[in-house]
């Protein structure tokens, strides 16, 4: 390898670099001042952050097994931009509960070496390193759902996430081992080339498509998702929620429609049956929930189901139009988890009954809530309408007008259940409401970012018109 070659690496060299440098900064910084790892984790994924900004060519690396090109490059930025705002959120909660329990610095590793592998997922140009990311992507995850060691409900959705992932990511090995019979090759090139619609594919591609449905929580593989948001901390059920379920979708559409493009007349049957299934399943299930964090996880399932509007496509117009939701979605889910996670760590309150009051003693908080949950809900002019207007345009465009009708249907039962929060939040009054708090600056900045993301990408953004130009790398 050459200098330009580890240029073409260099978002995961850079972020290897500073999980090696956190691991020398917890063994060199005493325990007294182990607070400072959290400053300086954020400082360097910060630098990592501006450093993703720089234009990258178009290459390959390790005989097409890694691969690279502006599309790509722009996602794992966007990913970046997300964990630099759950850095931001979670520095309260590290510092105060965290660190003392000499954690600190486990923490940052575990997430980044799950961001390694989600890099080296959306880069893979073949199954064999897709694997290897998809497993540094999810192995971290689950050491971290069980962070929390001293709370049984921590270790449980720990155990859940491992054993789900096991079972998802065996099922999901052995639909790759079927492919590569059928086609003799494991490269995305080679097959794409050599794939037809053979009963032994099908197969292959169904218990792929499983493992890969697992990550995403599509139903009817997303039994795990509430019980593990719930017991693991706010801040790795945010990353579940957003980064995590990005880049698997991510993926996922490279795959459907570049590799498995032949299969589309399968595949996309599947699909139709699977998003109303998440979409109706997400929404109901959301109806009855209290406690905020299982709230948030079904909305994020029926999420998941709306982004399959676009993914059904095939089309350049899907692609741009799934890229621009997810980047929107980070934006408000994580503005929703941030409240959540202010509220719970100022005063360990966590159900929806809880929030009634909250305008009156908290009302910054509650505006940064009632834009989420609007930008969540769809409702113009926050970003949320536009990257929902986007997917059933591009959904529409293909001739799927009953699977659009039922998608607004679910839109306007999500609406209902959104509205509940803003109802308590601002209508309801309560003599055991939250008092009043303030917020450190990290917590502050995180919830601008948040909102400034929600507000610009719904009122002005040209990103849209870029992201369908970068698209034309895929279609």
């Amino acid at each position: 390898m050459n200098f330009s070659s580890f240029l073409l690496m260099r978002q995961e060299i850079l972020l290897l670099t500073i999980i090696l440098l956190l691991v020398v900064a917890e063994i060199s910084i005493s325990q007294s001042k182990k607070q400072s790892i959290v400053h300086l984790a954020i400082f360097l994924f910060g630098i990592h952050t501006i450093v993703g900004f720089f234009t990258i060519e178009t290459s390959s690396l390790f005989g097409g097994m890694f691969h690279t090109n502006n599309l790509i490059h722009f996602f794992k930025n966007v990913l970046n931009v997300g964990v630099f705002i759950l850095l931001l959120q979670s520095a309260d909660w590290l510092q105060e509960k965290v660190v003392d329990e000499k954690k600190g610095a486990e923490f940052f590793i575990l997430l980044f070496s799950s961001l390694l592998g989600m890099y080296f997922m959306i880069s893979s140009g073949d199954f064999l390193m897709f694997y290897l990311g998809l497993e540094l992507s999810t192995l971290p995850v689950a050491a971290l759902a069980a962070f929390e060691v001293t709370k049984r409900i921590s270790s449980e959705a720990g155990i859940k996430l491992i054993l789900s992932a096991a079972l998802a990511s065996g099922v999901s090995l052995f639909g790759i081992s079927m492919l590569y019979a059928t086609s003799g090759s494991i490269y995305f090139q080679d097959i794409a080339l050599i794939i037809s619609s053979t009963n032994l594919t099908i197969l292959g591609f169904v218990l792929f498509f499983a493992g890969l449905a697992f990550k995403i929580s599509l139903v009817p593989f997303h039994f795990w998702t509430a019980d593990v948001y719930e017991g693991a901390p706010i801040s790795v059920a945010s990353y579940l929620s957003v980064i995590s379920k990005g880049a698997a979708v991510f993926i996922l559409m490279i795959l459907l429609f570049t590799v498995l493009k032949p299969l589309m007349h399968v595949w996309e049957n599947i699909i139709y049956v699977i998003a109303l299934a998440t979409m109706f399943t997400g929404n109901l299930f959301a109806l009855r929930q209290q406690n905020m964090k299982r709230f948030l996880a079904f909305s994020s399932i029926a999420q998941a189901g709306f982004i399959l509007l676009g993914l059904i496509t095939g089309t350049q117009l899907g692609t741009a139009t799934i890229i621009y939701f997810v980047l929107i979605y980070i934006f408000s889910n994580l503005a929703a988890f941030g409240v959540v996670q202010a509220i719970s760590l100022k005063t360990g309150k966590e159900n929806m009954n809880d929030y009634e009051g909250l305008y009156r003693t908290n009302p910054n908080l509650s505006l940064v809530m009632m834009l989420a949950l609007f930008s969540l809900a769809g409702i113009p002019p926050v970003a949320g309408f536009f990257g929902k207007f986007f997917l059933f345009t591009a959904a529409a465009s293909e001739g799927y007008y009953l699977l659009v009708f039922l998608a607004v249907v679910n839109v306007t039962i999500s609406l209902y259940y959104y509205l509940l929060v803003v109802r308590a939040m601002f209508l309801r009054t309560s003599d055991q409401a939250i008092p009043y708090f303030k917020n450190k600056l990290y917590m502050r900045l995180g919830l601008l970012v948040t909102v400034v993301g929600i507000l610009v990408l719904g009122l002005y953004s040209p990103l849209y018109d870029y992201i369908f130009e970068l698209s034309k790398n895929l279609n």
